[in-house]
C-alpha cells in the first residue's frame, strides 16, 4: 500500500503528539537519535537501493523537497520521520540507512531502516520483495557496530538507551496480505491472523531491547479501510470507509496496547508506548471541515 500526499500529511500531526508524548524527559535529558522501522509511511528512500517495483524516486514525489528532486518519500515533501526529529531538535531530515552518501556522523543522531512494504509479517515483505523486519534490525546491529568503531562502545551504548526506537507497519499485512492475497486468509481467520502479527511485534520488540533500546514507540494501525484505495475498492457505491478493515486495524490495535503495557512491565528500565493514531485520525476524517481544506 502505497499512502497518498493527505495520508501522509493527515498522520503526520498524530505521529508527533505520540512521538513527544514518549520523551517527557527529565529536565536535563535529552534524546540524542531517532531511529526509525517500518513502512512507506515512514521510509526515507531505503527502496531506492532495492529491486522493487515500490520505489518513489521519480516525479511528480518529491516536488516540494530539496529542489523538488524525488528522494523515495512516499510525498511530496518531508514525511513523518522527518517531522520528529526536526521537532526534537535533532536534525531536519532522517536519513535512510542505505543512502550511499550516509556519513558515519548521521549514526550519532540517527538513521532510518523502514522499507516501504515490509510489515510484520514476514510474507508480506517476500511479496513485496522488500526488506522485512528482520533485515531492518540486522541493519541496526551494522549500525551498532559502527557506532561502536566510531565513538568507542561506551559512547554508542549511551546513544543507544537514551534515543527513541519508533516501529510504524502492519497496514500492508491486514491490507494486501491478508484480505488480498489467499495464502494468509485461508490459514487464518482475522483473531488468528492479528495474533500472528502481535506474535512479531512482540519478538521485535524485545529484540529492539536486547540491542540496547529502551526507549520504544510503536504506532497502531490508522483507519486503513478509510484510506482512498480501500474505500474505492471496498466502500460501495458512496466510497465510505471500509468497515471490516477498521474492525481489522481495532482488534490488532487492542492486542497491540495490551502487548506494549506487558513490555513496560516485564523489562527492566523500557519504556514502550503505544501510540494511538487510529482515533485521532478517524476524528480528522469525521470532521474535517475542522482542519480545513
Amino acid at each position: 500500500m502505497t499512502p497518498n500526499i493527505l495520508w501522509l500529511f493527515l498522520s503526520l500531526e498524530l505521529i508527533l503528539t505520540s512521538a513527544l508524548a514518549i520523551v517527557k524527559l527529565p529536565k536535563n535529558a535529552r534524546v540524542p537519535a531517532v531511529f526509525m522501522f517500518g513502512d512507506s509511511i515512514v521510509d526515507t528512500g531505503n527502496n531506492n537501493n532495492l529491486t522493487t517495483f515500490l520505489k518513489s524516486n521519480f516525479p511528480p514525489y518529491g516536488r516540494d523537497f530539496l529542489g523538488g528532486a524525488p528522494t523515495g518519500r512516499f510525498c511530496n515533501g518531508k514525511i513523518p520521520s522527518d517531522f520528529v526529529v526536526e521537532e526534537l531538535g535533532i536534525k531536519e531530515y532522517l536519513p535512510a540507512y542505505l543512502n550511499p552518501r550516509l556519513q558515519a556522523t548521521d549514526l550519532l543522531t540517527g538513521v532510518n531502516f523502514a522499507s516501504s512494504g515490509s510489515g510484520f509479517d514476514p510474507l508480506t515483505s517476500t511479496v513485496m520483495h522488500v526488506m522485512p523486519l528482520s533485515e531492518q534490525l540486522d541493519m541496526l546491529k551494522e549500525c551498532i557496530e559502527k557506532l561502536n568503531k566510531y565513538v568507542g562502545e561506551e559512547k554508542a551504548n549511551n546513544i543507544i538507551s537514551n534515543s527513541l526506537f519508533m516501529v510504524e507497519t502492519g497496514s500492508d499485512d491486514i491490507v494486501n496480505t491478508y484480505y488480498h492475497t489467499p495464502t494468509r486468509f485461508f490459514q487464518y481467520d482475522i483473531h488468528g491472523y492479528t495474533d500472528l502479527l502481535l506474535s512479531e511485534a512482540s519478538v521485535f520488540v524485545q529484540k529492539l531491547y536486547e540491542l540496547g533500546a529502551r526507549r520504544i514507540g510503536i504506532l497502531s494501525l490508522p483507519p486503513i479501510g478509510c484510506i482512498p484505495s480501500q474505500r474505492t475498492l471496498a466502500g460501495g457505491t458512496e466510497r465510505t470507509c471500509a468497515k471490516k478493515y477498521n474492525d481489522a486495524a481495532e482488534l490488532f490495535n487492542t492486542k497491540l496496547s495490551t502487548m506494549a503495557d506487558s513490555k513496560t512491565s516485564n523489562l527492566p528500565d523500557a519504556r514502550v508506548v503505544y501510540m494511538d493514531t487510529y482515533n485521532p485520525f478517524l476524528h480528522i476524517l469525521q470532521n474535517i471541515d475542522k482542519y480545513g481544506n
